[in-house]
């Protein structure tokens, strides 16, 4: 936890209140905090503060705001990534958010077992996305969007997120085009489920705008393939 978040809906005054006992117990057990410390302190979806500790007790820590700081940047990428198993998903999720990705897009294909939109990590995603953020030290929360079927999605939501000035990736072992890198565009980048989009699914992306590209040969698990397409992309931002 590298930034402690606020409740946006908490009422800011001079003197701030941290209440909740997740926050609490992180900063007593592994910080061991002192009043007089400075504590990183953001307002989810606001702004990122510079804060003393004024006074610690059992429920509660006060805190007053010294300077404000600035929100760590977005990487302007829409990640679509095809539902992973329910083991992967919370760590697919945090990564994502860390990494700084404008927006998480969750979608089905014909790899993706049905039984993984059942999994209660669904629901849970806000906690993931909270997480994330406190690691990167950032207080925007990306979109993050679910589609249950595949063609709807490709033909009738991915045509809009691409032009001329954003294009749209998928990452596929099976072509020579080599993904680019360093680049200085927004984009959107697709990843498969583990097993890879089916031909009829990249023949459909293609249809619909999306450049197929290569990572080399190597059949790279989800989790791994993310952080490195990322920093790839935009290694010179």
């Amino acid at each position: 936890m590298n930034i402690v978040l606020l409740d946006s809906r908490q009422t800011l005054s001079e003197i701030w209140t941290i209440s909740a006992k997740r926050p609490i117990e992180h900063l007593k057990t592994h910080v061991d905090i002192q009043v007089g410390d400075t504590l990183r302190v953001g307002i989810r979806d606001g702004k990122r503060y510079l804060t003393e500790i004024i006074s610690i007790t059992e429920n509660s820590i006060q805190i007053k705001p010294i300077q404000e700081e600035l929100v760590p940047k977005k990487l302007p990428v829409t990640l679509v990534v095809a539902l992973p198993r329910p083991k992967v998903l919370r760590r697919l999720v945090m990564d994502a958010i860390t990494l700084g990705v404008d927006k998480l897009i969750l979608i089905h294909s014909y790899r993706v077992d049905k039984s993984y939109w059942q999994t209660p990590f669904l629901q849970q995603l806000d906690h993931y996305v909270t997480l994330g953020l406190e690691q990167a030290g950032d207080t925007i929360a990306p979109k993050i969007e679910l589609y249950k079927r595949f063609k709807p999605f490709t033909e009738d939501i991915l045509p809009a997120l691409i032009t001329a000035q954003s294009p749209a990736y998928v990452a596929h072992p099976y072509v020579e085009q080599k993904m680019p890198s360093a680049i200085d565009h927004p984009c959107t980048i697709m990843i498969g489920p583990e097993g890879g989009f089916i031909p009829y699914e990249v023949d459909l992306l293609i249809k619909n705008g999306c450049q197929a590209v290569s990572l080399g040969n190597r059949i790279i698990r989800t989790e791994t393939v993310i952080p490195y397409v990322l920093g790839r992309l935009f290694s010179a931002g």
